[in-house]
Parts: C-alpha cells; structure tokens; sequence
C-alpha cells in the first residue's frame, strides 16, 4: 500500500517485496521419481542463458540501442551502468532516455546474467544487487551476476515527479477511508491534485512507462548483456513485468522465475478486490498466530484481535498519536504501519511492538513502519515508487470508478474485507484524472512457444494472493505452478526449502520443476 492517493494505488496493486524487508530489517537492528511429463516439460528445458547462437539481428529502427556497449564502473562492491533507451519505441528516432543499471558479478563458475524486478510497480530494480545476499542463496550468487535496472520512470531511470516530499508526508498521512461526503470530496480533489503534480512536474516520460515500453527494455538490456536468452527472477509485480517480456518476446525467454505472481486476467477493480481479501486473510492469520501463543494483548480470539486493531485505527483517526519523531502518527501512516509487516512472517513481533506501543499512547514503530514502506529516511523519500506506482498502474488499465460511485462498492469490498474494505473500495478512483494515454496496445498473457516459466505462489500470501499465481500459471502456455503452504509475500528464500530447491536446481541446473508441485 502506498500512500493515500498514492495510498489509493499503493495498496491497490502494489507488491514492493524486499525494499521495504530490508528497511524493516533495518527497523530490527535498531530495536533489537516416475511422474509424467507436464506441459511445460514437454516443450524443452531452458538453455542456458549465455548459449551461443547466430548473430542477432536488431527489431528495425532500434539497430543503434540493440549494438551499444554499457560502460560498466565500480560503484561500491558492485558495478553500475546506463542503457539508453527510447522515449517511445513508436518513434524510437526521437528523444531517449538512461535506464539506471547495477550488478553483481559472479562468485564463481558464471552461467550467465541473471536480469531481476523486486515489484512495486515502483520499486528501483537497482536495489535488488546492492542487497542481493538478501534476495537470494550464495548458490545463486555463485552463478550469475545479478542485474538491476530501475524500468523507466522509477529511480534514476527518469523518474516520474508528482509531489515533493512535504506533500508526501502530507499524502501518505492522509485518511485513506473517507467517512463523509466532506471527507470524500477531500479525498477526491487529492487524487486529482495527485495528477497535475505529475503533469506539471515530469516531462515527456509521463506517458511512457508502462509494463509493455518496460519489457521493451528489457531486451534491449539482454541483448546488450550479450545473452541469447533472458534469465529473469520477477517478485509481485515484477510476475507482471515478466510475464509481459514473455508474451512480447516469447523465443528470448530463457530461465524464468515469477515468484508472487498476479493474475494477468483481472481487471483493476478484480485485482483491488483480490488484494482487499488478501490483507484480511493475512491479518487473520497475524491475530490467530497471537491467539494461539497465549495470553495475546490483542484478545482471547482472532475476532476480539480484529476489534482491538480496527478500535485502535478509529481512535487514530479521531486523534492522531505522538511519536519521538516530529511528526505525530495519523490515520493513513497506521494503516500503512499495519499493513506493511504483513508481507513477512517474520515482521509479526514487529507489529507485536508498534500494535502494543500504539495501544500505550506511542505510535512511534508504526511511523517507521510506515516510513519503510514508502522509502522514506531521516526526512527525505530515497526512492519515487510512492510517486510512479500510480502512473505505470494507470497506464497499464486506466479504468477508473467515479468518486461519487464508490459508496455502491462498499458492501462487496467489506465482505472481503471487514478491516480494510472502506479503503481498498477508495483506491478504485486511483485513475480518475489521469493526464495521459499510453500508446502501446492491450496483449493477452500467454506466451506461446516460450520455455517453461516458474510461477511461485504462497498460500497466505497477503499482496498477490495464491489465487492469482494459479491464474498466471494457467494462462501462460508453459507455465509450472510452485505453491508453498505459508504467511506472507513471494515464496522463495523464506524458509522454505522444497521451494528453494526447486528454483536453484531450475536456476542453476536448468531442472525444470514439476508442474503443481507443493511445498
């Protein structure tokens, strides 16, 4: 979830997986056999991704940007680079922009790169090998130089600019479930404010960063890495990334792994719907886990807990709470504070202390909490996703409900969600008012004729829930469903070693898993 307005298409597709794990993480330290053959093994094992083969020959107009060289350069243990690209691949004479680029090479026998998306829509891919021992196995490691680009309009790579940090402060802060038409057409007139910021303050790029112009991209970036294939590992809504870069270049694709996967078939209401339910089932399971060990601060059962929690954001709403910060803690942080450790099990007893803390008066950790969701640090947000989330979204579907029609959706999006259906039903009004028009058409996810695709889904996975990687799976023509049984966001390196398995042995070995296998 983001922010309000942002809030409103934050929370609404937003799958930022270990940006925010590894602020949290910071948050801590300071604190304290003989089946048969699938479909997808059927069609052939990926290559590996430095497989040789004839020269490539560039899509026509776009020679020069398929045939330039990136002047890597050492930028702590890593290296960094820029890979021009154009503005819009309809006119790729005109004007160009630099994809921000980082890697980490290798540890030992290299196979290949290994390109990845950590989500968002938002999240700076960069951020994947500066902390790269956070995203995956030394076995990983060992192989591939792992490669992160920040997609067009995010991080470096000319990011979108919508509102300066102030009014992020005051926009993520924002009541984020309006409880009256005054409170509704404030809520309103943000999200519209929202989209003048974003024209008035980003230049050309504004209509050019979607999914699609992003997978574009992203062969240009293989093909600059010297691969013949692309090795791809895609968190949230980095499965939507992927899964696009499939479709578009189906005979590319090499070792695919798309881990938290969405449903490409949902529409933005479906998906918003999906997401609400999501985040109940995994608060749910947060309150049952505290149950269950007894004496639980929030109740004797998972309904009392539930109660606690919704009693506490409505007092918060009523009158915000102090902080050792100088901000004080109000609605729309708290819910993002709530919501944020949902995405790891291992960030409940961190929602344990700022839950206990906000019930004594303190709303300090759910600020942070908060904070890390959104990139934020001593003062100043060190990344745009809380800005460029909504644009790509809306580029990508920019099917709006009218503010005034919002009301009407209530029922279904509270029996999805009793905590926060109010909320997600206002993040359907997160396009109205958007400023431009993509220029790249709709395409149906299948990818016929590519090499089989991992897709992972977890069971009690709160963002993307399970359901929607079973759909992705479906309907890619060679995808292989992984499911772990589990809490939290994505499925690999969390603990899980049947999954872990499976994806360094696809990975590494080109051991293509079997298809419904359940960990």
């Amino acid at each position: 979830m983001k922010k309000l307005v942002v809030a409103v298409v934050v929370i609404w597709s937003l799958v930022l997986v270990a940006g925010a794990g590894v602020a949290i993480t910071a948050i801590v330290q300071a604190g304290d056999d003989d089946e048969e053959p699938t479909r997808a093994e059927t069609s052939g094992a990926p290559s590996s991704p430095s497989d040789s083969g004839a020269p490539e020959k560039a899509p026509a107009g776009l020679e020069d940007f398929y045939s330039q060289e990136i002047a890597w350069e050492s930028c702590g243990a890593n290296e960094c680079g820029t890979l021009e690209v154009p503005v819009s691949y309809q006119e790729p004479e005109g004007a160009t922009i630099e994809l921000a680029l980082e890697r980490t090479l290798a540890t030992g026998d290299r196979i290949g790169s290994l390109v990845v998306n950590p989500g968002g829509p938002g999240a700076p891919g960069t951020s994947v090998p500066e902390s790269s021992e956070f995203y995956f196995a030394p076995d990983v490691l060992e192989r591939y130089d792992v490669v992160g680009f920040d997609p067009r309009g995010t991080g470096d790579s000319a990011p979108i600019d919508c509102l300066s940090d102030s009014e992020l402060d005051d926009y993520v802060a924002e009541d984020p479930g309006p409880d009256n038409k005054s409170e509704e057409r404030r809520y309103a007139k943000i999200q519209l404010d929202y989209w003048q910021g974003c024209a008035d303050n980003t230049g050309e790029i504004l209509g050019h960063v979607s999914t699609i112009e992003a997978a574009r991209d992203m062969d240009v970036l293989r093909a600059v890495l010297g691969e013949q294939q692309l090795a791809y590992f895609g968190w949230s809504y980095g499965t939507r990334l992927g899964s696009t870069y499939a479709d578009l270049f189906p005979e590319k694709v090499g070792r695919f792994v798309l881990d938290g996967a969405t449903d490409p078939g949902l529409s933005s209401y479906e998906s918003t719907l999906s997401q609400a339910e999501g985040f109940e089932v995994a608060l749910r399971s947060y309150v049952q886990d505290c149950v269950d060990k007894g004496d639980c601060f929030l109740g004797d059962s998972v309904d009392e807990g539930l109660t606690t929690i919704t009693d506490l954001l409505d007092s918060i709403e009523q009158e915000p709470l102090p902080t050792d910060q100088e901000r004080d803690l109000e609605i729309g942080n708290a819910v993002y504070g709530v919501i944020t450790p949902l995405y790891n099990q291992e960030y409940w007893t961190i929602l344990d202390e700022a839950l206990q803390m906000a019930l004594d008066g303190d709303g300090s950790t759910l600020l942070r909490l908060s904070d890390a969701y959104g990139s934020r640090e001593n003062g100043e947000y060190t990344a745009n996703s809380l800005e460029s989330i909504s644009v790509i979204n809306c580029l990508d579907n920019p099917e709006a409900v009218p503010p005034e029609e919002v009301p009407s959706h209530y029922d279904e999006f509270q029996k999805a969600s009793p905590t926060f259906g109010r909320i997600f039903a206002w993040f359907l009004i997160a396009c109205d008012g958007i400023p431009v028009e993509r220029t790249e058409p709709d395409i149906e996810i299948d990818a016929p004729g590519a090499a089989p695709i991992v897709v992972i889904g977890t069971t009690r996975d709160p963002a993307t829930p399970y359901h929607e990687a079973v759909a992705m799976a479906k309907a890619l023509e060679s995808g292989v469903l992984l499911s772990r049984d589990g809490d939290g966001h994505t499925g690999y390196n969390q603990g899980n070693a049947c999954i872990d398995d499976a994806v360094h042995a696809y990975l590494i070995d080109g051991t293509v898993p079997q298809d419904g296998l359940e960990c």
